[in-house]
């Protein structure tokens, strides 16, 4: 059994596929963050930079005790060596997913978590914030429209690497971003929009948090976070 502390966004997509991919049992505890539940003392025991997922496996490969993971991409990474699945097979396989997840932890997450928020989310619209990230958004996504000009995934076969930028690309409209042109980009995406796995993961969105609009509270707690807020 995985416990896993989840929110539905890009992040916390990604574990949620990887999850009904393989079909592991798990059960969701929700972690509200547009509350501040990501600061509770219990869930940062487990993930201590207060950010969703986290997972808790109850029986880990080694047989030891359970173990906690924080961190999106160290957990596919942990699930998929769990499972053996989704992890590639051989050294050149399995390097090529985990530099393309790198890319997807370094660079893919982080440009499009600042478009979204100078472009949705900040109350002063500063122009030159806007434009940096949406540019920025475009060379990213030119950048996976190439590496899929010969190829149905981004590493080989179906692996985590794909399960992580997938869903950062679900809010393309929101990024001032065209599918179309990116049409190698497109075709990837529509391919994993209509996997039965990533339609579940999705579901759980609404089952989760049917509210999704952003109040000013909200915004308060999630983009007021200070040094002050790290307990001792």
């Amino acid at each position: 059994m995985i416990d896993l502390y989840y929110w539905p966004t890009p992040n916390g997509h990604k574990i949620t596929i990887f999850l009904e991919e393989t079909g592991i049992d798990y059960k969701v505890i929700p972690v509200n963050i547009g509350t501040g539940a990501q600061f509770d003392d219990d869930f940062l025991k487990i993930a201590p930079n207060n950010r969703i997922p986290a997972i808790i496996d109850h029986a880990p490969i080694d047989g030891g005790e359970p173990i906690s993971i924080f961190e999106s991409g160290a957990i596919l990474q942990y699930l998929g060596n769990k499972t053996d699945q989704y992890i590639g097979n051989g050294l050149r396989e399995k390097t090529e997913i985990t530099q393309w997840l790198m890319w997807q932890m370094g660079g893919l997450g982080p440009m499009l978590g600042q478009n979204h928020h100078f472009n949705a989310y900040a109350n002063e619209k500063i122009p030159y914030a806007i434009d940096r990230y949406i540019n920025e958004t475009a060379r990213l996504y030119a950048v996976l429209n190439k590496r899929l000009v010969d190829r149905d995934f981004i590493a080989g076969s179906y692996s985590i690497a794909d399960m992580a930028c997938y869903p950062w690309i679900v809010s393309h409209e929101r990024q001032g971003q065209d599918l179309n042109d990116f049409p190698y980009l497109k075709e990837w995406f529509l391919h994993i929009e209509e996997r039965p796995a990533v339609i579940k993961a999705y579901e759980l969105k609404n089952k989760v948090n049917s509210q999704s609009t952003m109040t000013e509270e909200a915004k308060g707690i999630l983009f007021g976070q200070t040094a002050q807020v790290i307990k001792p």
